[in-house]
């Protein structure tokens, strides 16, 4: 007998769970307590990076129920969530997603259902790509500096390397120009690239 799990997922520890809880049992689904896994995480974590949801997954076998209100309790993106049905799918598990009208994204619909997700998820990151490189292309041709401006002067960079080259640490030199220490580094590796290049 094909035994039911609910993973219900919030963000903050504000929120509540109740709603997931109650939309799964109006839905039809009858789940034992103990096959309810809540969890409170946010959502940009990957699935394989939630205890509770490794915990449900190491629980699931052949032939069970996993239910969850939206597709976003079950990954940060439409590839995450991709990868996960997948993953529950090679085990023999039904995925149920309430939002997409309870269907089962294992199946030939669910199948479906997750490619038009995924196309569409694609679709607008390359979207965004575009307007991206667009807005960068009009800005460099505008004369516009691209980036975070230099943390040093061209009048301090110099002041760092003569301080690196008397023997001052990385550190100290830093404190003294009121940079962080990465920036000296980064400094000191290009007095070094010039230096043997």
């Amino acid at each position: 007998m094909p035994r039911t799990f609910a993973y219900l997922r919030v963000s903050t520890l504000g929120q509540t769970t109740d709603n997931q809880r109650q939309e799964i049992a109006a839905a039809g689904f009858q789940v034992e307590p103990q096959r309810v896994i809540t969890e409170t995480v946010s959502g940009s974590v990957a699935t394989s990076q939630r205890r509770g949801f490794v915990r449900v997954l190491d629980r699931l076998e052949d032939g069970d129920v996993l239910v969850v209100t939206k597709l976003d309790r079950l990954g940060r993106n439409a590839m995450d969530v991709g990868g996960t049905v997948a993953r529950l799918a090679d085990i023999g598990v039904r995925v149920h997603c309430l939002a997409l009208g309870g269907v089962d994204l294992t199946s030939s619909t669910g199948k479906l259902t997750m490619g038009v997700i995924n196309a569409v998820a694609e679709f607008e990151r390359d979207l965004l790509i575009e307007r991206t490189q667009a807005g960068l292309a009009r800005a460099r041709a505008e004369g516009k500096a691209i980036g975070r401006p230099a943390s040093l002067t061209p009048e301090r960079r110099r002041l760092a390397e003569q301080l690196l080259r008397e023997g001052q640490g990385a550190s100290a030199v830093a404190r003294e120009l009121r940079v962080s220490r990465a920036t000296i580094r980064r400094v000191e590796a290009a007095t070094r690239a010039v230096e043997h290049g």
